[in-house]
């Protein structure tokens, strides 16, 4: 079965699953063959996985108890609610643009995502400081990942300090 832009599934029921992208939908190529497995799979996916966006049930929280107030550089958008909660202030969230990683929110909106300020960072002036350095993504479980010396990843070995470890023996 073909799609195009007009025929296509609603995008909450495509999320990417096997190679299929819905954000494809539309675009040149003007169709996509896209089965009922890879539909049905893909919903599925939106349903219950959280880890590649916000599943259907937070969407739905989210856009019917909260207003869109902005969005970054990497595609996140920011939600605040419209009531308070029990503490007293708005919830605050943020639904990213694709894998769910929370280094991926820049610190500005981080500091408005946790009430450090409550202008958003549109209506603030924030000093960059030279130190500052652009983002980079969480490499953990990646070849690109830190290993320190002794790290199983290079061997296990390392320089032996003074203060090393020394293991009791039972009878000793």
């Amino acid at each position: 079965m073909k799609f195009n832009a007009k025929s296509c599934p609603p995008l909450a029921l495509m999320h990417t699953y096997s190679g299929f992208t819905a954000r494809l939908c539309g675009t040149t190529p003007p169709h996509i063959t896209c089965s009922f497995r890879s539909r049905t799979l893909a919903f599925f996916n939106r349903l219950f996985t959280w880890w590649n966006g916000s599943t259907l049930g937070t969407s739905l929280q989210i856009r019917t108890k909260a207003v869109k107030v902005g969005e970054d550089e990497f595609g996140n958008q920011y939600f605040e609610s419209t009531k308070l909660a029990y503490d007293g202030r708005t919830r605050r969230y943020v639904t990213y643009s694709d894998y769910a990683e929370a280094s991926k929110v820049p610190p500005v909106w981080n500091g408005w995502l946790h009430h450090t300020y409550d202008e958003l960072p549109s209506e603030i002036d924030i000093k960059v400081h030279g130190w500052q350095e652009s983002h980079v993504p969480n490499l953990t479980g990646t070849p690109y990942a830190y290993k320190p010396k002794g790290s199983l990843d290079r061997g296990g070995v390392r320089d032996a300090v003074a203060a090393d470890y020394e293991p009791w023996t039972p009878g000793e």
